[in-house]
């Protein structure tokens, strides 16, 4: 395939999202997730981490405990990065979390492409800058704001949440004809919607409309389940409904799914494009170079 062929490259992305091994057979879920964290270590005041450099790809901040069962997506792009060799890692995990959402019918996002991968460790950002679900609406509101989101992008981006499910333990996965078992254990259980293979607004809905009960799952962590106890929804999810600014606009997308889908879209593209500054020709600038700016 020439280079540059993105096309090409999304149509190798929507062949390898059906997987039988995996969650309700769809790697599309734990994809978005791989390009959310590969962005979501960014600093506006340092101006370090972002999607730029694919810096996961190095053991500091692939092992983050946030980061757990990543390996996974990125060993499931591995096929297309050889296929297409001339692609980033940078650009093939920000394209591969917005094919994933228009497969699972979510909106079309804004993607650029023109990211580097770095070289060395030099620019691993520190651990600990990503959510973590246990907390609530300040702990929140630090990590997102630090990253340049305002509550209403916070908000929008958590709709991601309708998609994919946690899990209590490790868990086996076959990937070709390899099986890899991996810490894909955050500690809770579940799905947060009856569907997390389809992109919508069901999140929302739910956690308005349902009775969620805080209950310690099979390997004693505090989450949030339904009556039925099919479903869940964890700390950092109940800030949302619990903290007023953050239920209007709850509110507002249980109610609208075209304004979500409208501000998810502009969210998730904002997202991408964190921690990456580009030269005269839409090429990002290795971190390195960034300094010398």
């Amino acid at each position: 395939m020439a280079a540059g062929d993105y096309l090409a490259v999304r149509d190798a992305i929507k062949k390898i999202i059906p997987q039988s091994s995996y969650d309700d057979g769809s790697a599309g879920p734990v994809l978005v997730r791989l390009a959310w964290h590969a962005c979501g270590t960014y600093d506006k005041k340092s101006g370090t981490g972002g999607s730029n450099g694919a810096t996961m790809r190095y053991k500091l901040e692939a092992s983050d405990e946030a980061n757990n069962g990543l390996e996974y997506a990125r060993k499931i792009l591995d096929p297309v990065r050889q296929q297409f060799p001339w692609i980033s890692y940078a650009d093939l995990w920000t394209l591969a979390g917005v094919v994933a959402i228009e497969y699972m019918g979510g909106p079309k996002i804004d993607w650029k492409p023109g990211r580097v991968d770095d070289v060395d460790e030099q620019y691993v950002p520190p651990n600990g800058r990503l959510p973590d679900a246990t907390q609530g609406e300040d702990h929140i509101r630090s990590v997102f704001y630090r990253m340049g989101f305002n509550d209403q992008e916070i908000v929008a981006l958590s709709g991601a949440h309708n998609l994919g499910r946690c899990h209590g333990t490790t868990k086996s996965t076959k990937v070709a004809d390899s099986i890899y078992t991996n810490s894909f254990a955050s500690g809770f259980e579940g799905p947060w919607v009856p569907m997390p293979t389809r992109f919508s607004n069901t999140y929302f809905k739910l956690l308005l409309s349902s009775q969620w009960h805080k209950r310690k799952n099979s390997v004693g962590v505090e989450q949030y389940n339904d009556e039925d106890n099919e479903l869940m929804m964890l700390p950092t999810d109940m800030a949302l409904v619990k903290d007023p600014k953050f239920r209007a606009w709850v509110e507002k997308y249980a109610d609208d799914k075209d304004l979500f889908y409208r501000d998810f879209a502009a969210g998730f593209g904002k997202l991408l494009e964190l921690g990456v500054i580009r030269g005269p020709e839409g090429k990002a600038l290795r971190q390195y170079a960034r300094a010398k700016l």
